[in-house]
């Protein structure tokens, strides 16, 4: 309580010390001379940028943004958005039991939980296209030109509407100048990587850019097998490939095409949990496992984990796009863009379930057990003109997005004993010890169904298949109106209309013949807690709940068979209302008002409850209806934005308030992942950014700190799981989240470039899990890269030494329950200290 205090009574001081600081920033830069280095160096104010589908110049845009380099994400080794956020204040991304399964929040909000069917909240956009879901655009980025992160709802800009923000990406691009560079890299952990590009003019109307890549490492974790029959001693690994190539038309000066394909293949195995917290059902794996089932010591960072079974992962994503922009007759010479994208994804993924080397329950690796596909197309249509008064955008967007979705469950050998066990003892601790007989515990569940030991659970216990057709379509526009010199208002709309319709097949090769005889017959688990020695008068209650156990989701046989359809549709409007004052060319300020909207969907799971709907208690009841509503925001920020030392220092600020309704939970309670629409999250706080080319020729500052209040409401939840939620921080929602990074460049010895980069990512603690267990807690932590180069001064070669994770601090990238393992704690790391050297040539 007194923490939420403190933090409460920072927040005025943080908001305070922004506007203060970037409002006195113009007064200071109006009391520094100009130096010849201010002279040559303009380069800090001109920065460019698109965040309204126009070229406009950083300092002008009423958006909190951030804007990271070619150079700087070079300097900083980050090679994919999960890298990015050691640069960006605010955004923090994270991975769970496979790459694919990656998601970004700025803010504290984000998509929580590892559903399919749900969508981003924060989207990524690559050279204008929209990426289906975080995981599909997480990869190898390539040659870069910039990466723009921008905060809060973005949908009457970008094609795509989000709630919580754009990480907008932009590749280079086909030039006219004859250019090859490649790069190699060794280091730790088997570290080896190359890469190549080449670009050339075909004619003086036309260019094409290739880049290649591979890149392989070995594991960041030991795995101890057991008895198998997985073979892989090490997870976390890397093996990947990636292509890219671009064709630039420019058949005259109104008009061009840039037409691109790219191919990524990554198969790998990821993502093997560790132990954090070892509970009492730990001694059961370990006896079923015939020795160390899971880690015998809560070491995490030891870095070793337990699996029998393969977490083999691979990753397929390929797609084409060509974009036209036209400089027409009309409207004074208004531009219309055209964006059009194919693009296929799709990802196979082994998981061993228990996490451990005891034979409980996995997913087969297979394209038909356990797998998730999108094939989509989208079109965008733009027409973007300006007046003396006015800058005006109007846009169409469409994107029919397939989804295919197959989840696998098996059980093995142990999956019996393990769950009779289990059940057993928490049973048996219920009453005064001695009373319930825990003899031979194992048999339980056998004697509970009437049937033999080794046939209740065992075998495929559930096959399941989700096609899913989402198509949307969005009227959109943007106008910013001048009304005078100095005021500028700017006023957007959205209209969007979202359909969904999913059709579901349940289906089982066996593995649920013990829940069957429980349904069957349930006094036969009566009888058989009776003979245990469970008083008579108990029986009522604890016989619904051995049946529960019986016939979890994925053993449950009424779910066998059943095919059902859903559809959904969504009509919505969203918008935007700007207000920006510039003072004098040094100092801006704005205010803004938006709504954001983010559609609705299904859960691909398997659902129970006690009525068969998705808000009832726990039961065996299959759920019909698994959908859930839309997500809305509404935004409110104040800035300013602020240029002084002749450009040469950029020193931003902003606060903002974020309510959210609807706002889109998916938690893993153990057993199963629900979907809870939570009636209300509010994110609060402000942020700070500073960019300085500094008096130091070659020294160049970043810097940028987000204090963020981002909680639930008050409201319960119907889950007993989730009970830690109202009026809490949501997870991965520090209150504080500061970066900074120095690069400095100098000449030396005549004809010799040296460059030294350090940066920074600091986050005050916050929670991993979706339902807030303290055990899943993070504690602060402060994550340092290095790297340090020689070349010549033309740049056609450059040796560099480099350090990711300098300090090699520890943290976690989420925190889980051990599924089935009541009172154990897993979680999913974040990467050690690496280390290596990179090579680079460019001719």
């Amino acid at each position: 309580m007194d923490h939420m205090h403190s933090a409460r009574r920072a927040l005025p001081l943080a908001i305070a010390a922004a506007l203060w600081a970037t409002a006195a920033a113009p007064a200071l830069a109006q009391g520094q001379a100009a130096t010849p280095a201010d002279e040559e160096n303009q380069l800090l104010g001109a920065i460019k940028v698109t965040a309204q589908k126009r070229e406009e110049q950083l300092q002008d845009v009423p958006i909190s943004i951030t804007v990271v380099s070619d150079q700087l994400l070079q300097d900083m080794g980050a090679r994919d958005i999960k890298d990015l956020q050691i640069v960006v204040p605010g955004l923090t991304v994270t991975s769970t039991s496979n790459e694919a399964l990656t998601t970004a929040r700025i803010r504290g909000v984000g998509t929580v939980g590892d559903n399919t069917g749900l969508e981003s909240s924060v989207g990524v956009v690559i050279d204008g296209v929209y990426r289906a879901r975080n995981g599909v655009g997480f990869g190898d980025l390539g040659e870069l030109e910039r990466i723009e992160v921008l905060k809060g709802p973005q949908g009457t800009v970008f094609g795509k509407n989000t709630s919580a923000g754009i990480i907008n990406v932009v590749t280079k691009k086909p030039g006219f100048d004859t250019e090859i560079a490649a790069e190699l890299t060794a280091g730790n952990y088997g570290t080896l990587g190359a890469s190549a590009a080449f670009n050339s003019p075909i004619s003086d109307t036309s260019a094409f850019r290739l880049y290649a890549t591979k890149r392989q490492r070995d594991g960041y974790l030991d795995v101890v097998t057991g008895g198998g029959p997985r073979s892989s001693s090490e997870d976390v690994d890397q093996d990947f490939y990636s292509f890219r190539g671009q064709l630039l038309l420019q058949p005259n000066e109104d008009l061009e095409v840039n037409v691109a394909l790219d191919y990524t293949s990554r198969d790998e195995r990821c993502c093997a949990g560790v132990t954090i917290f070892r509970g009492p059902a730990a001694g059961i794996v370990d006896a079923l496992a015939g020795g160390e089932g899971v880690s015998p010591t809560a070491d995490p960072f030891n870095r070793v984990a337990y699996s029998n079974r393969d977490t083999r992962q691979d990753i397929v994503d390929r797609g084409v796009s060509v974009q036209m922009d036209w400089t027409t007759p009309w409207f004074d010479n208004a531009v219309l863009t055209s964006i059009s994208a194919v693009r296929d994804w799709r990802t196979i993924n082994g998981s061993d379930l228990d996490y451990s080397t005891a034979d409980i329950w996995h997913r087969n690796f297979g394209p038909e057990e356990a797998s998730d596909g999108f094939e989509t197309f989208s079109q965008e249509l733009r027409l973007t003109g300006s007046t003396d008064r006015t800058d005006w955008m109007v846009g169409l967007y469409f994107a029919d997005e397939d989804l295919v979705r197959h989840t696998q469950t098996v059980l093995g050998s142990a999956y019996e004993p393990y769950l009779s066990i289990a059940l057993l003892n928490n049973i048996a601790g219920a009453f005064p010890a001695g009373v319930v007989n825990t003899a031979n515990a194992a048999t339980f569940l056998s004697e509970a169904s009437g049937r033999p030991f080794g046939t209740t659970f065992v075998g495929e216990a559930s096959d399941d298949r989700f096609d899913q057709n989402a198509r949307s379509i969005a009227l959109f526009t943007n106008n910013t109106f001048h009304l005078t010199d100095s005021f500028d208002l700017t006023a957007g709309f959205r209209y969007t209309r979202e359909d969904k319709e999913v059709d579901s097949r349940f289906g089982s090769q066996g593995g649920n013949a013990g829940c069957a005889g429980a349904l069957a017959d349930p006094s036969t688990a009566a009888a058989a807690l009776a003979a245990r020695g469970v008083p008579s008068a108990a029986l009522g209650a604890v016989v619904p709940t051995v049946i529960g156990f019986m016939c979890l989701p994925w053993s449950n046989p009424p779910h066998i068979g059943r095919e059902t359809n859903q559809e959904r549709d969504e009509s919505e409007w969203s918008g935007t209302l700007k207000a920006a004052y510039r003072w004098n060319d040094n100092l801006m300020f704005y205010g803004s008002a938006a709504r954001g909207y983010k559609a609705g969907g299904f859960n691909l799971d398997r659902v129970q409850s006690a009525d068969g709907t998705t808000s009832g208690a726990a039961g065996v009841l299959p759920v019909t209806d698994t959908s859930f509503p839309a997500e809305f925001v509404n935004s409110y920020e104040l800035g300013t934005k602020t240029t002084w030392m002749n450009g040469n220092l950029l020193l931003n600020g902003a606060v903002f308030y974020q309510d959210y309704s609807g706002f889109q939970l998916n938690s893993f309670l153990g057993t199963t992942f629900v979907v809870r629409s939570v009636p209300e999250v509010t994110s609060k706080g402000a942020e700070a950014e500073m960019l300085w080319q500094t008096p130091v020729d070659g020294l160049l500052l970043q810097a940028g700190v987000t204090y963020a209040d981002t909680r639930y409401g008050p409201d319960l939840l119907p889950d007993a799981d989730l009970f830690l939620l109202p009026n809490s921080r949501v997870s991965f929602a520090p209150y504080w989240s500061s970066s900074a990074s120095l690069n400095y460049e100098w000449e030396f010895a005549g004809n010799l470039l040296g460059r030294f980069n350090i940066g920074a990512k600091h986050s005050s603690d916050y929670n991993t899990g979706s339902d807030l267990d303290p055990e899943k807690e993070q504690s602060s932590f402060t994550v340092v890269n290095a790297r340090i180069g020689l070349g010549n001064r033309d740049q056609t070669w450059m040796v560099e030494l480099w350090a990711q994770n300098l300090t090699d601090e520890e943290y976690i990238q989420v925190g889980f329950d051990a599924p089935l393992q009541s009172g154990s704690w897993n979680a999913f790391l974040a990467p050690p200290r690496t280390y290596g050297a990179t090579l680079r040539l460019a001719f």
